[in-house]
């Protein structure tokens, strides 16, 4: 089948890497994809080569508005707005002519955010009817990620827990010139969060440990604290490169902890197995420490893990943060019970497979 992923990228990387993850798991399976994309830069170092047509099965097109001429593209069965965002005007204007002439309806996805609060089950797979204009009574679909049975899943690759078990974490590391020694490590891709400075002074204090602090946000927060008189301690830094897809989970794999943020990198963290924090988007009516205690409560977070989760996400602010990597490494048990649970249900995309098979 082909398919027309629409993705406009609004901030932070996440929408992107989701969109590219659910294209090369949709051509991995011999599907068809089109990924309509608005800010198409970041895919060159993200997945090196996929704007160049490298990756078997998918098609980049920049999408710019207005698109420079006419798609003249071949129909797609399956249309998905990532995130809510509607197709190019083009695009339905194309689709309005082919329905007046009797042909038929690509089969349309809303693919919503992800998350672990209750209204997610009850709206996954609800349709939405076109009133007005002139695609009035075609019908969109409510297709919402989640963490239970009655959602839609998460994506996963076929190969996954192969790659993990051929993983060498010390020679990935090494090649990359991080730290590969026995003294806990930890990686960091993260916002601002209010705690950074507390949670780097008080596990510097403590023990030795390497601090893997990611490009981008997480490693301008870290230089801002910096600038006004960060101590680390025993707490060594270190920069992280800008990293493809497949070599940041590479880094997840390699570390005892993962500070992650957004959606497409809890993911990342919940098959990793390792103990992690999220650092949740940040909502201006914090409509995100709503979602935060959901996910927590699906995921069976210890106490600990709870309280470190609301201090990081500045829900709280404790005297003291950082728990102590004993603390920590008993978060592991936590966080193989999730990603068993999860491995126990359909992914995404053989849900999103079925799911287009059943209306087409």
């Amino acid at each position: 089948m082909q398919w027309d992923i629409f993705c406009r990228v609004i901030d932070n990387l996440g929408d992107i890497g989701v969109c590219w993850r659910l294209c090369a798991g949709l051509a991995a399976r011999h599907q068809h994809v089109r990924l309509w994309i608005d800010v198409p830069d970041d895919l060159d170092w993200m997945v090196p080569g996929a704007r160049q047509g490298q990756v078997p099965g998918v098609e980049v097109i920049h999408w710019t508005k207005p698109l420079p001429a006419s798609p003249a593209v071949a129909a797609a069965d399956v249309w998905i707005e990532a995130f809510g965002c509607d197709p190019a005007q083009e695009c339905l204007d194309e689709l309005a002519v082919r329905v007046r002439q009797g042909a038929a309806a690509p089969v349309w996805l809303n693919l919503e955010y992800m998350s672990a609060e209750s209204y997610v089950e009850r709206c996954h797979r609800l349709p939405s009817p076109l009133m007005t204009g002139p695609l009035q009574g075609l019908t969109k679909w409510f297709f919402y990620p989640g963490f239970t049975p009655r959602t839609g899943g998460l994506l996963r690759e076929s190969d996954l827990a192969a790659r993990q078990a051929a993983f060498d974490a010390p020679a990935w590391l090494v090649s990359h010139g991080l730290p590969a020694g026995r003294q806990p490590r930890a990686s960091l891709f993260c916002y601002e969060p209010p705690a950074l400075r507390a949670v780097l002074q008080e596990a510097g204090a403590r023990e030795p440990s390497d601090w893997l602090v990611t490009a981008g946000r997480a490693a301008d927060a870290v230089a801002a604290e910096r600038s006004r008189g960060l101590d680390t301690g025993q707490a060594r830094l270190h920069a992280v490169p800008r990293l493809t897809q497949h070599d940041y989970d590479h880094l997840l794999w390699s570390c005892d902890l993962n500070f992650v943020r957004g959606e497409d990198s809890v993911v990342r963290a919940l098959w990793a197995g390792k103990p992690f924090v999220w650092h949740i988007y940040p909502q201006h009516d914090n409509a995100h420490h709503a979602k935060l205690e959901a996910f927590l409560d699906w995921l069976e977070a210890p106490a600990s893990l709870r309280d470190f989760h609301r201090a990081w996400n500045g829900l709280t602010a404790p005297a003291t943060v950082w728990p102590g990597w004993d603390v920590v490494s008993g978060w592991q048990a936590c966080a193989l019970a999730a990603r068993q649970r999860l491995l126990a249900q359909p992914d995404l995309i053989s849900q999103l497979l079925g799911f287009v098979a059943e209306k087409r």
